[in-house]
């Protein structure tokens, strides 16, 4: 499941620093672009906390700069990183607290790859919205990223 995991979360990071990249060479980055693109910064770093039974230093829809993106990003990964490593068991059931106070309980597994999942789903939507702005797309598909 580590070695599962990691790949992973190599592919996550990979297409994550391709976008702050792409973002970096824009003369202005469509609002709903950066929007999506804090909030899936954002969620990674709750999803972490939940895992890690901490406390998130970040809201869901916080806003940040683009300068601070890949340094948000970076421990976002590290963090998540540490967490597959130090996992012994990832079947281990998390009691946690969504974003309107509700209790929810699930695995370390499904809460990883709910990170990846959710990261992909808000992706495709900046890369939609990039197009509707006359930008073109990068290429972010898995199987590109493989080859």
């Amino acid at each position: 499941m580590e070695e599962f995991f990691n790949e992973l979360f190599d592919y996550n990071f990979y297409c994550n620093k391709q976008l702050i990249e792409a973002f970096g060479q824009m003369e202005d980055v469509p609002e709903k672009s950066a929007s999506l693109f804090n909030h899936l910064l954002n969620a990674h770093h709750i999803w972490n906390a939940r895992i890690n039974g901490t406390e998130p230093g970040y809201g869901v829809w916080q806003d940040h700069t683009l300068s601070d993106w890949t340094d948000i990003h970076y421990e976002n990964q590290r963090n998540t990183f540490e967490i597959i490593t130090n996992t012994d068991d990832f079947e281990t059931r998390i009691d946690y607290q969504n974003s309107e106070g509700r209790l929810f309980t699930n695995t370390v597994q499904d809460m990883l790859f709910h990170i990846v999942n959710h990261s992909t789903h808000h992706r495709a939507q900046i890369l939609a919205d990039l197009r509707a702005n006359g930008i073109e797309p990068i290429s972010l598909d898995y199987v590109f990223y493989k080859r």
